[in-house]
């Protein structure tokens, strides 16, 4: 190019800058202010609405783990002041309904994949190709192509495909293995290090020490497919730092819960009445989902924040995806405003009439006491202070974090995390995941706010389920309306 082409260049993009300005209403100008920079303004603010079945825990400060040494076990639990962002957090655990709804959408994305294919009569309609220019792109699902509800010859082969049938009892089930959800992840944080810039001169700051040009930059990737045989292979793989790419993950997980958790977590114990009705029958739908481990878990959030994208229009660059909530945010919600030891006001599990104030086991061997056997509905006892339900109690709950015996000794005083993506040849210590908040099978001293236990990220457990959190697309904005209201009160 030469220098004529680059004047002309950028006077073009001078003029795109200038009618940017003009359209969204920015106040940028060479003239005007007397040369005072006064900044830009430009659009209107983004007003996050609450999510659905969501409620807003403020920002704040918390004590956290137990000042008091543990006297049942003489357990010493680390404590540190510590400071979170504002987050939404679902109001209940994630319930059987809910975690069906990700089950149907995976087998219709199965289904309208297999519609598509020539093997099942190959109709192109359920697959979109290209845009309305009719330029090629990335293929995805139509989701406005409705399923067949005659279906012909082939697409019953294909409906049926997605189905098993027990030879013995003549049963008939969705084929659980086939339940396969993929997902891709940008890992925001590990692109942003300084280590990790693909331009070497910016790796290190401090320009007394010399600077290596050639360094090859190691990058821990996570990476996913499904061999011929239909087996998951999730794998890391470390490899030199090439460009952004390198900063993608995928995963694939399959996604049913283990409905079997009912009998392998009881020895001795018959419940197979859960194991055949629990997740399957509508009698449970409004209980917390079990039997999902933590990377399942993981696949929900990922699948409800594409979900949500999906149903918004241009602001959904702004809003946050949902995740599963760090120990810290988890603890921080479940104290309630006045940090107390349980999701309640005072240190007793009864109210002054006598009831309870959580599903749990309240004495040796009597799950019944509290009027529950096993899990009970969500959201029948009485919320916290921040308006969330069962933060004590139903059923354990998965976090972010990861465990270690140091737990908040370890983490940072602001937004502290612990955060480890364990491959699959790491030893099983670093698999553990923090739960919080005991569960139905759990006596009181579990339940506490502040207990901390962990799991294995790839078991699923008759008692541990979860829910979601998602960051605020804005704390000012939270902060100005806290500040607003100081003021009215003031006044």
């Amino acid at each position: 190019m030469n220098i004529r082409k680059i004047i002309v260049t950028l006077a073009f993009c001078s003029l795109i800058v200038v009618a940017l300005s003009s359209c969204f209403g920015g106040k940028a100008s060479v003239s005007g202010h007397g040369g005072e920079v006064t900044g830009v303004g430009g659009g209107r603010p983004f007003r996050e609405p609450t999510p659905y079945g969501m409620t807003l825990v403020k920002r704040g400060w918390l004590k956290m783990g137990i000042e008091k040494q543990d006297s049942l076990w003489g357990k010493r639990t680390p404590v540190k002041d510590i400071s979170v962002d504002g987050f939404w957090m679902d109001e209940t655990e994630v319930t059987n309904s809910e975690y069906k709804q990700f089950i149907e959408w995976v087998r219709d994305s199965i289904l309208r994949t297999r519609l598509a294919d020539p093997s099942y009569g190959g109709d192109e309609s359920y697959m979109i190709t290209e845009n309305k220019n009719g330029d090629p792109i990335t293929p995805h699902l139509n989701w406005n192509k409705r399923l067949p509800r005659k279906p012909n010859e082939d697409e019953q082969r294909a409906i049926e495909s997605l189905y098993v049938t027990n030879p013995v009892t003549g049963e008939r089930s969705l084929d659980a293995k086939q339940l396969n959800y993929r997902y891709e992840i940008y890992d925001y944080t590990t692109a942003a290090l300084r280590r990790n810039r693909l331009n070497p001169s910016e790796r290190n700051l401090n320009t007394d020490i010399a600077v290596n040009p050639n360094e090859v930059v190691m990058i821990s990737k996570d990476t996913a497919y499904i061999d011929d045989e239909g087996n998951i292979h999730n794998e890391t793989i470390n490899r030199p730092l090439s460009g952004p790419w390198d900063f993608l993950n995928t995963y694939i997980v399959n996604v049913y819960p283990d409905t079997t958790c009912w009998v392998n977590d009881f020895r001795n114990s018959d419940n197979e009445i859960y194991l055949r009705n629990y997740f399957s029958n509508s009698t449970y739908n409004n209980h917390p989902v079990v039997g999902v481990t933590w990377e399942q878990a993981n696949a929900f959030c990922a699948w409800r924040t594409d979900y949500l994208l999906k149903g918004l229009g241009r602001e959904a660059r702004f809003v946050q995806r949902y995740r599963l909530p760090t120990e810290a945010e988890w603890e921080y919600a479940a104290r309630g405003r006045n940090q107390d030891e349980f999701p309640w006001e005072n240190e007793n599990v009864k109210n002054g009439n006598g009831c309870f104030y959580a599903n749990f086991k309240p004495a040796r061997g009597n799950y019944t006491k509290d009027g529950n056997l096993i899990t009970s509905k969500v959201a029948i006892y009485g919320a916290n202070s921040n308006g969330l339900f069962d933060m004590a109690g139903n059923v354990a709950e998965w976090t972010s974090t990861i465990y270690t015996e140091a737990g908040v000794d370890a983490m940072n005083d602001l937004n502290p995390q612990l955060e480890y993506k364990a491959a699959k040849e790491d030893p099983y210590r670093l698999k553990k995941k923090s739960i919080r908040g005991g569960s139905w099978k759990d006596p009181e001293n579990y339940i506490r706010s502040a207990w901390r236990t962990w799991e294995y990220q790839n078991q699923p457990r008759s008692y541990i389920g979860f829910r979601c959190v998602r960051s605020l697309a804005s704390s000012s904005s939270e902060a100005a309306k806290e500040i607003k209201k100081s003021s009215k009160k003031r006044k």
